[in-house]
């Protein structure tokens, strides 16, 4: 055989593997952008009647007053702690951060950080103590032990105390950023494994010695995660109590502004099965005393005279779909509002602006996404989204921006109110690509209330207060649209790669 066509054979092999390998890249992708959505995932609760006397908003809000000093109030963990200590039978938590990590934020804000991980720690082991037959389990994100390259002790000293600690199995959900997890599942996931090991690299949460593997990073780098924050739990007397909401049991996160809400009944129900789900297909192969006294009332929400609220639990996909419903069935006089600490989901803002064109009247109050614990962020993605929602709608949607001060505005709100209604959702869910089709595990819950009720004032008074920086004198929460407008295409235009690749962070 000549060395022509030696070479020319090889040549073609080459092309052969070079095609094939593009094809299983392309395949994986592909299966692992549309694959079963894993379960637990995706639910939407029925529509379950509760008093208003057993919802309550939450509340962490960090301003500054007018000499620039921190202004700090929190409620979410407080009632969080309340929930932990009522339960006899049995808690439920997801959380996405768990941890004590400071990150670059010490010594970077002036700001005070709470010990949140070691407070809800503590509260977990002395509720164990106080009553050894109640069961607890702790559903969680591998980030906390940076996906095996560094055990957390916090969890570690949970489960000595008898708590169940689930790690999320993440490679069962679908693939947000399949340009990089294409090649990861195909190739390096094999040499990952669990990211143990010998570790030489700075840890990615966490400044210090401390050093984890390369394989912890091949992990971090697939870009998703269990997001939610949940508690659940008996109230003592066979009912189910809980906290749906924004903040994470984190302390670099403690000064964070977030929103949560408080439920008492049955409406949790279904969110409760999720979180067992979930931790079932991760390898938790528990049970739960789930001796509740009596059964939800499901019914619609047709009544749109009743005093009662209706809440309902979301998660995934079914936020988007809730949210873009609500949003298109909106008509002049009907008022949008939304807080906002990532906004950029496609589907979203066009529909915002053809509701605007409808003559809606919309107010968005965004973060400003220009810091994350010490470190400087590009602004992407609210504010090239900003500008492109305030140039499109020829100003006729309104926008603010948080004003910060190391601390990030955390908080994922929309509500939609018509002359005789409120609806809102809340939770976990940032309005973004990775949030809300079904890549993250998200948990949400959705409200319908009389406008003229307590809770929907409530709602209203904080949006107000933080919207026309009212009460204490002196305080600033947010600032006009032009401090930190940015109209250039190179922001746009990186933002709209970043979400639609899904390399991104957000």
């Amino acid at each position: 055989m000549s060395y022509r066509t030696r070479h020319g054979r090889r040549h073609w092999l080459t092309r052969i593997a070079s095609a094939a390998l593009l094809g299983a890249l392309a395949a994986t992708a592909w299966w692992h952008t549309i694959k079963p959505l894993a379960p637990g995932t995706h639910v939407i609760g029925n529509w379950v009647p509760v008093a208003p006397g057993n919802l309550l908003l939450l509340a962490d809000v960090t301003s500054a007053d007018a000499y620039g000093r921190p202004v700090i109030h929190q409620e979410i963990f407080d009632e969080t702690l309340r929930v932990i200590a009522a339960a006899r039978d049995f808690i439920v938590l997801d959380f996405f951060l768990f941890n004590g990590n400071l990150g670059e934020q010490q010594g970077h804000s002036a700001v005070p950080v709470r010990s949140l991980a070691a407070e809800l720690r503590d509260a977990l082991i002395f509720a164990k103590r106080a009553h050894p037959d109640l069961r607890i389990l702790l559903i969680t994100d591998p980030i906390n032990d940076v996906y095996g390259g560094e055990p957390s002790a916090d969890l570690v000293q949970l489960e000595a105390a008898g708590v169940e600690v689930v790690r999320v199995q993440l490679d069962a959900l679908r693939d947000s950023n399949p340009l990089y997890s294409s090649v990861w599942r195909l190739g390096l996931a094999w040499w990952s494994g669990d990211g143990t090991g010998q570790g030489w690299l700075p840890n990615p949460l966490e400044t210090g010695p401390a050093k984890v593997t390369l394989r912890a990073w091949a992990r971090l780098l697939n870009f998703k995660a269990d997001h939610r924050k949940v508690v659940i739990a008996d109230d003592g007397q066979k009912g189910l109590v809980g906290v749906v909401g924004s903040a994470n049991p984190h302390d670099a996160s403690s000064s964070h502004s977030n929103l949560a809400l408080g439920v008492r009944g049955f409406a949790l129900l279904p969110l409760l099965q999720s979180e067992l789900a979930i931790a079932r297909f991760s390898g938790w192969r528990g049970t739960l005393p789930l001796a509740l006294a009596g059964a939800p009332q499901l019914r619609g929400r047709g009544d749109k005279g009743s005093r009662m609220a209706f809440v309902r639990v979301l998660s995934e996909g079914a936020i988007e779909d809730a949210v873009l419903e609500q949003i298109r069935s909106a008509h002049r006089g009907d008022h949008i509002d939304a807080a906002l600490f990532y906004l950029s989901e496609r589907n979203i803002i066009e529909a915002l602006l053809e509701a605007s064109a409808r003559g809606v009247e919309i107010r968005l109050l965004l973060d400003p996404n220009g810091e994350a614990f010490g470190h400087a962020k590009s602004g992407i993605p609210n504010r090239p989204v900003a500008s492109e929602l305030l140039s499109q709608s020829d100003g006729a949607i309104k926008i603010r921006w948080y004003r910060t001060h190391g601390e990030q505005f955390h908080v994922k709100l929309l509500t939609v109110r018509t002359a005789d209604r409120l609806w809102l959702t809340l939770g976990s869910a940032n309005l973004t690509r990775r949030n809300l089709d079904d890549y993250n595990l998200e948990a949400n819950v959705a409200v319908e209330i009389a406008s003229s009720s307590v809770f929907a004032a409530d709602v209203s008074r904080w949006f107000e207060t933080l919207w026309s920086n009212r009460a204490p004198p002196g305080s600033e929460y947010t600032t006009d649209f032009g401090t930190y407008a940015d109209p250039e295409q190179t922001s746009y235009w990186t933002y709209r790669i970043m979400e639609g690749s899904g390399l991104s962070t957000f």
